[in-house]
């Protein structure tokens, strides 16, 4: 006990340490507060300071042959000299901090403040999925409540995390590292760094993030240990588990009777899919992804590969249970664009169907799809990769007992993708939609608040 005490002594006299540069504004603060009292106490006969007024007093006495006529303008003077050192004080106190602590970014208090402390009131969020789909989501979702889970598939078996899939023995870090880099506060860093290709070398091939995930698997001996290590050095505004720590391979049965093994030739083998799963199918979620689903406001499927980024989540047995018991509206929502060797000819429909057909009758409560036209430019760019715009089909989505709802989420570039910003608005207002008026209001409340930060940031 005694220990402690003189180890929190200890803590503090830290404080007093030279070259701090802090001292010396605490001390100005502090004399701004006598300040402003002697200004108050001169302005009310002295009352506050005793006898040090009185004889402050005389001293005007004696200059000028009288007090009455200059203790008010005298006093308001004071308090205003005392405010301003208390101001200044403090202000150069906590940007002597903020500086120790964000080098060069003393500028971002404002939006760290805001990050953490007004997104905690945010709505909890779960996103099920993978590839750049859940990453972009993410992006979006990010900016109006941290309190967000990506469950992540670990199917993967292709390029850089494949390899140490194979060689190391840990889950496919490659989807993980991208729904890191997407919730970080240090979002540009944290792309540059773990996005980092070696193109060389024994390393060729692989990403620094995946090594360094790798690395932070193999010394803790948990992947799930190395992605909350990873979390706290970086600021993730979220949490990121895998859909399963152990190893589990994609297996699909195609219409035409034949079977393919492991993601990538899932992927790339032409033919229609007739279903997927996992094996071993006996694998099991880890506890804190199922809290969160327990704990959700709303659950988001997607966007993302059907087959080989949605669906491995949902052969997780315990996720698929968990989701389907919990409260929280379960919304999918649709690519923008077919792909080749998955969806094929897919309407939105057959996207809803497919997951229904693996999940069972009413699992998913409402369909989010793109309504916005994909340019010929764009559409051209998808010829070799026969790819073609999801054709939208609302009455077959309600038939099959999910709402259907629909805006422009297209973001065009060198492809098509979900724009961040757009597709988590119109899930924050589908949330809004589900929730119940009380609820619905704060909530309301809350997204106004973050749009008016953001606009004066």
């Amino acid at each position: 006990m005694k220990s402690r005490i003189n180890e929190g002594f200890s803590r503090y006299l830290k404080w007093l340490y030279p070259n701090l540069r802090v001292k010396r504004w605490f001390m100005l603060a502090v004399f701004g507060i006598f300040l402003f009292a002697t200004g108050f106490s001169v302005m009310n006969d002295g009352v506050a300071l005793g006898y040090a007024e009185l004889q402050f007093r005389e001293v005007i006495y004696r200059v000028t042959g009288s007090t009455q006529h200059i203790a008010v303008p005298t006093g308001a003077i004071i308090i205003v000299l005392g405010i301003v050192a208390i101001v200044m004080g403090f202000k150069c106190m906590l940007y002597s901090i903020i500086s120790a602590v964000l080098p060069d970014n003393e500028e971002r208090i404002v939006d760290v403040i805001y990050a953490r402390h007004h997104l905690r009131r945010g709505p909890k969020i779960v996103v099920v999925g993978g590839g750049t789909g859940l990453s972009a989501l993410l992006r979006g979702l990010k900016q109006y409540s941290c309190n967000l889970t990506a469950i992540v598939t670990v199917a993967d078996d292709g390029g850089s995390s494949g390899k140490l899939r194979m060689e190391m023995g840990i889950q496919p870090p490659g989807d993980v590292r991208n729904c890191l880099v997407a919730l970080a506060d240090t979002e540009e860093i944290m792309d540059t760094l773990f996005s980092y290709r070696f193109e060389s070398g024994a390393l060729e091939g692989h990403s620094l993030g995946n090594l360094l995930l790798a690395g932070l698997t193999d010394t803790f001996g948990d992947f799930q240990k190395g992605i909350e290590k990873i979390s706290k050095v970086f600021a993730i505004r979220g949490k990121v588990f895998p859909s399963t720590l152990e190893q589990v391979e994609l297996i699909a049965d195609l219409e035409d009777g034949r079977r393919v093994k492991g993601e990538t030739a899932v992927r790339d083998t032409e033919g229609k899919i007739h279903r997927v799963f996992l094996e071993p199918s006996a694998c099991h979620p880890l506890p804190e992804a199922l809290q969160a689903l327990e704990e959700a406001d709303l659950i988001v499927l997607g966007p993302g590969s059907l087959y080989t980024s949605v669906l491995p989540n949902l052969l997780v047995v315990g996720l698929r249970d968990k989701i389907r018991e919990v409260k929280a509206p379960c919304v999918y929502v649709c690519n923008v664009m077919t792909e080749k060797g998955e969806t094929d000819g897919y309407r939105v429909s057959d996207h809803l169907k497919a997951i229904l057909d693996h999940c069972g009758p009413n699992f998913v409560d409402a369909v989010l799809a793109n309504k916005g036209e994909v340019t010929a430019p764009s559409l051209k760019r998808y010829v070799k990769e026969e790819a073609i715009p999801v054709i939208t089909d609302p009455k077959a989505v309600e038939q099959l007992g999910a709402k259907y709802f629909e805006a422009h989420l297209v973001r065009e570039g060198d492809v098509v993708r979900h724009d961040s910003d757009r597709l988590a608005k119109e899930l924050i207002r589908l949330l809004f939609r589900f929730k119940p008026m009380g609820e619905r209001i704060a909530l309301v409340d809350a997204y106004l608040l973050t749009q008016k930060l953001r606009q004066e940031s």
